[in-house]
């Protein structure tokens, strides 16, 4: 009988490296949702880049524009005479304050003495592991082996760094703390580093007067030492810096805190002091052992971390002789192994990539946290690319694809709260910019929640569909977890509000439908029947996929709840058959917008269009098959090429197809080993140290990837389970993946051999009184309804019978 809660697995999970860092996507990612560093591994010197999720630029902004509803009814009046790329051109009028940009906190820097230039180059191992979630140096200098872990402590909120040195004594260096960021910093006592710093007030700082600049968010970082009890010491340094002498070991803690007190408070007024709080973070670890600090980190990240395990085989004769042999996979560097990857196509290289989309979300995104970001926590940069912000026509919503089928939905929950925040600055933006109910965000936003458009080219910007998108989530969180109070308390409330706005936002059509006007297919333009080019319209087909998804999700959350007679929910059962329906074009590929427009650029990278096959649920084999078959033709058309995150949305498209081998040749795609310094812009591919590319490092495609993959192997609604839909049986032919869940609150495994399946393990440990416990099991053309109880395992043969049926103990 299989565990459907084990976790073991034959390859070992660890990203590796031969040398130091050269680049920020050569060195490793540690993180505990909140505080996170990169570890470049440096011998003579080494760095840590340091983060800290709550520093931004900025101060809450007003996000309102009462000039935006004369401004819409030009467009809409623009639009409605067929004069797109003049409806484009005045679109700009909607625009409102561009995004606050994400911050760094700072770098340790630590400085060894000279003996260690000499050291062994030979002898150099840097890794990340993934099963522990630490970071691991080792270096020989003559006969002394060094060796240093990194982790990034959730229960404590501290990251930890343990240096030590084969021989007593040998261990000497210097460590200091300073940012790009404006700071002072100083020594307090003999072991402490302090750095108190504040970010800009303003998106870009004012030139003439720094007095002019508003209180930004203010920051304090701490940094203490402790060495081995009987040899060694530790000295103050006149320039800010502590000098370690003689130890057997030392143990770096680092603590931060920071005056922002959420998105509705001005830093001017907060009372949170980030100093005292990160002293009191210290003062309360002050009696832990580094083994103590150790085994908690250990404790709370592999409960989420150990939930899933997967297996990947491929068949004996594709197995090739090379490097990566399973003797040696676990000391070939990573970036080796992804260049070999379009000969060998090692399968564990898989398994690793998608476990570390679980480890990094696990990292940037929990209870208490900040969203992950478009580069989850981990940012060098005083000005990131597109400021390393919330992007919500594609990003963010795929940051978090993962987290319910892959049992990550605590790490969902930052992404509610930024919801409730987002509708309470979107209902301001809805009523002054739109005079409609309920709220609306955009394309973009931030720490401060925005909500109005951005600055920029109308083609991305004027998009106010980001909170429907977002509050799909909502109804797929309820669908994976049943969690009946969460629905009543958390989801529905957000769903009438965007319903609302969406009710008002449409607007009666020429042809008898609701539309939306104006209209974008994120980020694509067209070629207008006047030969110009434009990106606003009325009635994209993402748009009235979006909310088609948005009024079914709360219809079937108001029959749950018991609220089908509201008059919301009535108006939006009236509206919902009126929206316009999905149009295939005369090549037989979905139409994008709701005219069959020339595209000029067929190989765009946003699938926009596909929105309703995924991860919306409105384009199903069973419903509309010539849909069906047109999204076939619609990817075809688009074709492979991309930046990462386009690649694995395209991965997660072909699975919901069943396509197995085309599903598969994304995944291979992917693995692309890219240059930081030869970048080409929307090639994607993986960084050395398995950062996914646009380029530059954007982290969407790392979940992505998990989430497509995770898709190729199971694939459910309420009532449907189907096992292994996309699974590339030439590549994989035998295997195991354990701990997934299904929607209904089911955790599935599954283990095939030989090209066929083996077993199947499904426990729920959720009530059904709430819904149907009937699920119909597909397996290649074999469907077999079956009733499933909460609190019980069962076990189904390759022919879906059942052979085994006990009670857990969970």
């Amino acid at each position: 009988m299989m565990n459907a809660e084990s976790t073991s697995t034959t390859n070992p999970l660890k990203i590796t490296f031969n040398g130091p860092a050269k680049h920020f996507t050569d060195a490793i990612p540690i993180g505990n949702g909140r505080l996170g560093a990169m570890v470049w591994g440096g011998v003579p010197s080494e760095t840590l880049k340091l983060n800290e999720d709550t520093l931004w630029t900025g101060v809450p902004g007003d996000y309102t524009n009462p000039d935006a509803p004369k401004a819409l009814s030009d467009v809409r009046s623009l639009v409605d005479s067929g004069q797109y790329a003049e409806a484009t051109a005045a679109s700009v009028k909607l625009f409102g304050h561009p995004a606050d940009v994400y911050q760094l906190l700072g770098d340790i820097e630590l400085e060894f003495d000279d003996s260690h230039l000499k050291y062994a180059e030979e002898t150099y191992r840097r890794e990340l592991d993934l099963n522990t979630a630490t970071a691991r140096v080792k270096y020989s200098v003559g006969n002394v082996e060094f060796t240093r872990e990194h982790f990034s402590s959730n229960p404590d909120q501290v990251i930890v760094t343990k240096i030590s040195g084969s021989e007593s004594g040998s261990l000497s260096f210097n460590v200091s703390l300073d940012s790009l960021l404006d700071n002072h910093s100083y020594v307090n006592g003999n072991n402490q580093i302090i750095m108190e710093g504040r970010c800009p007030g303003k998106r870009i700082p004012p030139k003439a007067n720094a007095n002019d600049d508003p209180k930004g968010i203010q920051f304090s970082a701490i940094l203490e030492i402790k060495i081995s009890d009987d040899r060694g010491t530790i000295s103050a340094l006149e320039d800010k810096k502590l000098k370690v002498e003689g130890s057997d070991w030392a143990v770096l803690l680092l603590v931060a805190s920071s005056s922002f007190d959420g998105p509705f408070i001005n830093p001017s007024d907060s009372k949170k002091d980030p100093t005292s709080e990160s002293m009191s973070a210290l003062q309360s670890i002050r009696n832990l052992s580094y083994s103590d600090l150790y085994t908690r980190h250990l404790d709370d990240y592999q409960k989420l971390f150990h939930r899933v395990s997967i297996q990947l085989s491929r068949s004996p004769k594709d197995i090739v002789t090379d490097t990566c042999s399973e003797e040696n996979i676990d000391t070939v560097p990573s970036a080796e192994r992804v260049k070999s990857f379009q000969t060998d196509e090692d399968p564990s290289l898989v398994e690793l990539l998608f476990q570390f989309g679980r480890y990094l979300l696990i990292s940037s995104s929990r209870p208490g946290t900040q969203v992950a970001n478009l580069q989850g926590i981990w940012n060098e940069d005083l000005s990131p690319t597109w400021d390393s912000a919330p992007h919500v026509n594609i990003n963010l919503e795929m940051n978090y694809w993962q987290s319910l089928p892959c049992n990550l939905s605590e790490c969902q929950e930052p992404l509610f709260d930024f919801l409730t925040y987002l509708s309470i600055n979107g209902s301001k933006t809805a009523q002054v910019n739109y005079l409609a109910s309920g709220w609306v965000i955009h394309h973009k936003t931030d720490i401060w929640a925005k909500s109005s458009a951005d600055r920029g080219k109308v083609v991305w910007a004027l998009w106010p569909m980001g909170g429907a998108w977002l509050c799909t989530h909502l109804w797929e969180h309820y669908n994976y977890t049943m969690d009946r109070d969460f629905l009543e308390k958390r989801a529905y409330p957000l769903l009438e509000g965007c319903a609302s706005f969406l009710l008002d936002w449409l607007i009666e059509g020429h042809d008898g439908y609701l539309e939306t006007n104006p209209s974008t297919s994120p980020e694509h333009e067209f070629i207008a029947p006047d030969g110009k080019l434009a990106c606003v319209s009325y009635s994209s087909t993402m748009d009235m996929a979006i909310i088609r998804e948005v009024f079914s999700a709360i219809i079937s959350a108001a029959e749950v709840l018991e609220k089908n007679e509201d008059a919301l929910v009535e108006k939006v059962l009236k509206s919902l058959p009126r929206l316009r329906p999905t149009k295939i074009a005369e090549d037989g590929s979905i139409m994008e917008w709701a005219q069959d427009f020339k595209d000029p650029e067929v190989h765009h990278r946003h699938m926009s269009h596909l929105f309703g096959l995924f991860p919306g649920h409105t384009i199903t084999i069973e419903k509309n098959p010539d849909l069906y078959k047109a999204a076939e033709k619609t990817l075809q058309k688009r074709g492979e090429e991309g930046p990462g995150w386009s690649i694995t949305w395209k991965t997660a498209l072909w699975a919901r197809l069943h396509d197995q081998e085309h599903a598969y040749r994304m995944v291979k795609r992917l693995f692309n080993l890219v240059d930081p310094e030869h970048e080409k812009h929307f090639e994607g591919g993986l960084y050395s140290n398995l950062f996914a590319a646009h380029p530059p490092f954007q982290i969407d495609a790392n979940f992505g990837f998990t989430a497509a993959v995770a898709e190729m192997l199971v694939q459910s609604t309420l009532n449907d389970l189907y096992l292994l839909p996309a699974l590339p049986w030439d590549k994989w032919s035998s295997g195991c993946v354990k701990g997934l869940k299904a929607r209904g609150g089911e955790t599935v495994s599954i283990c095939w051999k030989d090209g066929d399946l083996h077993e199947v393990g499904i426990y729920s440990n959720y009530s059904n009184n709430d819904h149907d416990s009937f699920k119909t099991l597909h397996y290649r053309g074999t469907s077999v309804k079956v009733n499933l109880s909460a609190g019980k395992i069962y076990t189904f043969n390759r022919q879906l019978k059942c052979t085994n049926l006990h009670q857990s103990i969970v």
